[in-house]
């Protein structure tokens, strides 16, 4: 199967090399945004040599009896096309496999899509699947991704479901070897302003090999997303079925490593945010937010390359914590809170320190803006948002919001966000861990100094010990004599 990824192949061909292919074989099924996936391999020709079968309940009632009823009666979900997949393959495989099995690879496509209705008050959106063997009477795979729909025209939105499936069954055959030509190819002949994809798994015998969290990564990174989120168990999620209708207070960091500062931001802040008068503490999710460019040395180049190693270090430290992830390109905060915003009317927390607040008033960051800092304070603060402040420590002073001091002609602006409840210090912080900074632990870490470990929490130093991370040299043996940590705090 090829390797290399072939940009010129237009989406006929595609479906016309799959319906030469007398190996391949199986059934689609496609609920919403027409059948314009099973036509494009119609309309290619050859079609009897790959389709056993097509059909669509649209119909909610004809759909639950085919697959099932749901839990959550909601039928463009994760739930619904996994019981498509489920369904349909093991009618595939109980009527073909003793007439066929042994000379096909059998595979299934299924989606499930809720195009722009007709007067375009929804969000176009979907999941879609393929089940697939890679051999004769193989095990199956399965690839999952869920796909958001940007045309602002019904058949538009048709047609990129029919190209997007065309693309994945293709890749399914042809570039399951590489997972990221595989990702790349599902945008041949589409743009990134009809269609994003922030939710991709591959799994099976033949993904063993995948980490899927370096697929969301590449989501990201490749422009295919603004965002993508997994869980505490590192398994990919859809992040409005995961954030939706939540409270959601997020924290944003390098985490090279967590240390006890993240942990006390962390802790107190989402304390604070759970007195809000206007928040359902039973209906909170914490996140962590890595952006891409905090995956990189600091002060790397934008085109820099990130370390993928490094990064899947990163977030098995987090997850390890109980930390549900996110990975953005959201380099500016503004732009955060207008993400998460679409995804949820509650109240949203964002816990950050004080150098972060004066990033935040410096108007050299919205020059890209018409109309500047105050349009990027309209996203921020006009939402059901508000700014947790963790004070830092400079030349023996504590800062905070009473020590912030912003150009002369912001200070109104200021004031009234503080006045208005936008922005609070945290209060009840452990003022030990103001003197404490990543990069120091960092390179402690690194010149194996004794005494480091006090400064992360234990379960995180046990996991750079036993795996050796951030550049802990298990083979030393013993820590570097030298400066203890305590003699080291004043430097931190």
């Amino acid at each position: 199967m090829n390797s290399i990824h072939n940009k010129d192949i237009g989406t006929k061909q595609k479906a016309l090399a799959i319906n030469l292919n007398p190996d391949i074989y199986g059934s689609f099924a496609e609920i919403g945004a027409g059948q314009d996936v099973a036509a494009n391999f119609f309309k290619a020709g050859a079609s009897s040599g790959t389709i056993a079968k097509t059909m669509s309940a649209y119909d909610m009632t004809f759909s639950d009896a085919i697959y099932g009823v749901q839990q959550v009666r909601r039928y463009v979900s994760e739930s619904r096309l996994i019981s498509m997949l489920d369904h349909e393959y093991g009618l595939l495989i109980e009527r073909l496999a003793a007439q066929r099995g042994d000379k096909t690879t059998f595979f299934v496509f299924s989606d499930t899509v809720s195009a722009l209705n007709y007067n375009k008050t929804n969000d176009g959106h979907g999941w879609m699947g393929v089940r697939f063997q890679r051999e004769p009477n193989g095990a199956f795979n399965d690839v999952v991704l869920h796909v958001k729909l940007l045309d602002n025209d019904n058949n538009l939105q048709q047609q990129a479901v029919g190209i997007l499936g065309v693309n994945l069954i293709y890749a399914c055959f042809y570039y399951h070897d590489i997972p990221p030509v595989f990702l790349l190819s599902l945008m041949d002949n589409l743009s990134r302003d009809r269609i994003q994809i922030d939710m991709i798994r591959f799994e099976g015998p033949d993904f063993a090999a995948v980490d899927n969290r370096l697929m969301s990564l590449h989501l990201v990174k490749y422009g295919f997303s603004d965002a993508a989120v997994f869980g505490p168990d590192g398994k990919n999620q859809q992040p409005t079925e995961a954030l939706y209708k939540k409270h959601i207070v997020v924290i944003r960091g390098r985490f090279r490593p967590i240390i006890n500062v993240h942990l006390d931001m962390l802790n107190t802040g989402v304390k604070q945010f759970l007195q809000e008068p206007d928040v359902d503490k039973n209906n909170v999710i914490v996140i962590t937010e890595l952006t891409l460019q905090s995956l990189k040395e600091r002060n790397a180049e934008m085109n820099a390359e990130i370390d993928e190693k490094d990064f899947l270090d990163r977030v098995d430290i987090l997850c390890s914590l109980g930390q549900t992830v996110l990975i953005s390109n959201f380099h500016e905060y503004y732009k955060l809170v207008a993400y998460l915003s679409k995804i949820t009317k509650l109240k949203l927390g964002v816990v950050l320190g004080f150098p972060n607040l004066e990033y935040i008033f410096s108007e050299e960051h919205y020059k890209d803006l018409p109309g500047g800092i105050l349009e990027s304070f309209a996203t921020l603060f006009s939402r059901k948002v508000k700014l947790f402040i963790y004070p830092t420590l400079r030349g023996g002073v504590i800062w905070n919001c009473l020590r912030f001091y912003p150009p002369p002609h912001l200070i109104d602006l200021f004031r009234y966000l503080i006045a208005n409840n936008k922005i609070e210090d945290i209060r009840h912080y452990n003022e030990n861990n103001l003197s404490v900074q990543t990069d120091k632990v960092l390179q402690l870490i690194k010149q194996g100094v004794s005494g480091w470990e006090e400064f992360v929490p234990p379960d995180v130093a046990t996991m750079i010990k036993e795996r050796c991370l951030f550049g802990y040299a298990c083979e030393a043996g013993t820590p570097k004599e030298g400066i203890t940590a305590e003699e080291d705090t004043e430097a931190l």
